[in-house]
């Protein structure tokens, strides 16, 4: 019969001798690393570890880290992952997942800055392939604006509103405010349906008149509204309805 006092001094001693962050010579640790190599030398790993900042009880900051990019896809797994699927993982509470999601849309916005990566629209499906590993994993109607320049690049993908489980509400002022703010040439609605079935609805229908009619006004055209289902989609354009 094994010493229950031993082994619970064996526990102890297996958590005191946890490694910290602060434990690693100042030349290992990620912040420092990435002051004195900059951002694109540290791994995946060590840039989740600084958005993390801290570990828990019984793994370092590194070691949460190393287990979330173990998660199946990985890095993109992040970016697929909702704020309530982030806070399941052991480890991560509200906090840490928010720092994960926002770093992760700066990133996002950062690269729609760049002229020479912008996403170019020439088909419904580019639009379908922009959100989808994101949208179609959404438990609400999310209604999202997407903003093009005059070469179909994309500027801008603005949300709108985040509807029922069936239900968006949207208005034309929402949409186009931040599209002429930045000085869109044309748009494409886009919503997803939580069912996973992208066929539009009568009301799906009815807005997408509406705004088109608005965007007409304004001076903004309204080419497509593309509905996000589980890896499929539906444009409305090719169906006739716009």
């Amino acid at each position: 019969m094994k010493d229950s006092t031993s082994e619970e001094m064996v526990k102890e001693t297996m958590v005191s001798y946890r490694v910290t962050i602060k434990d690693l010579p100042e030349s290992e640790r990620p912040r420092e690393r990435m002051a004195a190599l900059g951002a694109q030398a540290l791994s995946n790993t060590e840039l989740l570890a600084i958005l993390l900042r801290t570990g828990t009880a019984t793994e370092s900051v590194l070691d949460v880290a190393r287990r979330i990019l173990t998660q199946p896809g990985g890095l993109r797994f992040l970016g697929e992952s909702s704020m309530a699927n982030l806070i399941a993982i052991p480890g991560i509470g509200m906090a840490k997942a928010a720092q994960i999601k926002a770093g992760l849309e700066l990133g996002r916005r950062l690269a729609l800055l760049d002229p020479e990566v912008r996403p170019v629209i020439r088909t419904p499906a580019d639009v379908a392939a922009l959100v989808m590993e994101e949208m179609r994993y959404l438990d609400r109607e999310h209604f999202r604006v997407v903003g093009l320049n005059t070469k179909n690049q994309v500027i801008a993908v603005d949300q709108v509103s985040v509807g029922s489980l069936n239900a968006s509400l949207v208005h034309p002022r929402e949409v186009f405010k931040p599209m002429i703010a930045r000085s869109a040439a044309a748009v494409v609605l886009l919503h997803n349906h939580p069912s996973g079935d992208p066929a539009p609805s009568r009301e799906d229908i009815q807005i997408t008149q509406r705004l088109a009619e608005a965007g007409r006004i304004l001076g903004i055209e309204v080419l497509d509204h593309v509905v996000i289902g589980d890896n499929r989609h539906v444009s409305m354009k090719e169906r006739g309805l716009l």
